[in-house]
């Protein structure tokens, strides 16, 4: 999806600044990732930058939550320049236990499990 969006003509919208960028990539990023997941872990809850930002409240609690950031790197990716990735961060008990960050451009992947 980011791949081939990234040369796409884009259309964004300014969330809290004019630095502060959403696209539509960005929503369909975030809803394919959320419902993915929540397919296989239907009892987790999810924290979405983009969902957040459309004024969806969440609260961190103990349960098992995911935190998702489906653009990292939104102004890279709004000017082509692919250095961009998806950030997913695990947490329980309120704390994050692991995260990983995956470039869909460059094919690189971290992971860092705590």
């Amino acid at each position: 999806m980011i791949r081939r969006a990234i040369v796409a003509e884009k259309v964004f919208d300014l969330k809290s600044s004019v630095v502060d960028l959403v696209t539509e990539t960005d929503k369909a990023v975030e809803t394919f990732i959320i419902d993915s997941l929540k397919s296989r872990y239907p009892d987790h809850r999810f924290i979405g930058e983009e969902s957040v930002a459309g004024g969806i409240k969440h609260d961190l609690t103990d349960a098992p939550t995911w935190i998702i950031d489906p653009i990292d790197g939104t102004t890279n990716f709004v000017h082509t320049f692919p250095c961009v990735a998806v950030s997913i961060g695990f947490s329980v008990e309120k704390q994050v236990r692991h995260r990983m960050l995956l470039s869909r451009l460059t094919r690189c992947k971290f992971l860092h499990w705590i």
